[in-house]
């Protein structure tokens, strides 16, 4: 993949020239680290907010911008792919999951998944399912590590485990080749399981690997993925794509009764095109990545800094003094990982700078001689 030369986004009033200086509560200019749910929305993603309105368009789905939408993800995950536009990647991974369970089902994942930890129960309390997680060294399930949970079928006691989640790219920012995730889709599908891919930055993983997406999705074995778009520009919205339909069920209705049914799907859909109609998607991602990488590069040069995880997409981990991290917190916005250990993590977006990379890594410089 040559993705097309990428001009980080500042903005220049262009987008915004009818709201008044009263109107506007922030300051545009000021950029954080700390998550890529931070960032604005791409100037494309707004133009094509703005082309959808206007006029009428039939509700919930039936819509143009929808059916657009299903062409798109087919040519991206191939014939016979079936996409269902959500609100959010918390209602995206409850629907993929109910979809593949019956009432009695679990779903095996790594401890640091986001089902288990950032989603406040919702899988168990709304999607009726029990989590079995799995403690891992770099957020990555393996098959011998799936096999700690994968047992008990036909025990009335215990949730029977039918399918596990994996996160691409995880937690811990590492990434599943597609080897990786062919080799857990074989064992997870000869025990009678399925597999379910959190894609919530399926772009930026796209981006390190330079494969298409189809490459460690579906052609790699999975079931059903929870596509992400809130991570990569868009303003709201992420999307279920049905990759294998004999293991999916009952979507149509899942959706509609968890609330993620959209009357006017229409402005989910439009973003979500906007992204993969000319490859934004990949752009962006591109990007972010390459943000990170000048990131690790420069304060990997720090003593006291230590990296903690491989930089392989838009995400750094890095243990440093906790009293140089308030400091630095006070210029730059970021969160700890790890209390106990110092560990915090750094996001970049698709519209991180090089200029704000640079005086990021600087105050980090700063702060740590400092301690």
């Amino acid at each position: 993949m040559c993705p097309k030369p990428f001009a980080p986004i500042r903005d220049t009033g262009s987008v915004t020239d009818t709201i008044s200086a009263t109107a506007r509560l922030h300051d545009p200019n000021v950029r954080g680290f700390a998550s890529d749910n931070y960032s604005g929305v791409h100037p494309e993603v707004l133009a094509a907010l703005a082309a959808a309105n206007g006029g009428h368009q039939v509700a919930y789905g039936e819509d143009v911008y929808t059916q657009r939408l299903q062409e798109l993800m087919q040519q991206q995950f191939g014939e016979g792919t079936v996409a269902y536009p959500v609100f959010n990647g918390t209602g995206a991974n409850v629907l993929s999951l109910q979809s593949l369970l019956p009432r009695w089902g679990a779903v095996i994942c790594a401890k640091t998944a986001h089902i288990n930890v950032d989603e406040n129960g919702a899988p168990e309390r709304i999607g009726g399912m029990k989590l079995l997680a799995v403690p891992t060294p770099d957020g990555k399930l393996t098959p011998e590590l799936i096999d700690l949970e994968a047992w008990g079928w036909g025990d009335e006691h215990r949730a029977q485990p039918l399918a596990v989640s994996i996160t691409q790219t995880t937690e811990l920012g590492t990434l599943y080749t597609p080897e990786e995730v062919r080799a857990i889709a074989d064992h997870v599908h000869a025990r009678g399981m399925h597999l379910h891919m959190d894609g919530a930055r399926i772009a930026n993983a796209a981006a390190a690997l330079d494969m298409p997406l189809r490459s460690f999705t579906r052609d790699a074995g999975v079931d059903i993925l929870s596509f992400g778009g809130t991570k990569n520009g868009i303003m709201f919205g992420e999307c279920v794509v049905v990759l294998n339909p004999a293991a999916a069920t009952g979507l149509e209705y899942l959706r509609k009764m968890n609330m993620q049914l959209a009357s006017k799907m229409r402005f989910v859909s439009a973003q979500l095109v906007a992204l993969l109609e000319d490859g934004l998607w990949l752009r962006s991602a591109t990007h972010a990545n390459a943000m990170a990488a000048r990131l690790t590069a420069a304060v990997s040069t720090i003593d006291g800094v230590q990296l903690t995880q491989p930089t392989t997409a838009n995400a750094v981990f890095a243990i440093l003094p906790p009293e140089a991290a308030d400091r630095v917190r006070e210029q730059f916005r970021f969160y700890d990982w790890d209390q106990a250990t110092g560990e915090v993590r750094w996001m970049c977006t698709f519209d991180t700078t090089e200029a704000d990379v640079d005086a990021f890594a600087e105050a980090i410089r700063r702060e740590v001689r400092r301690s």
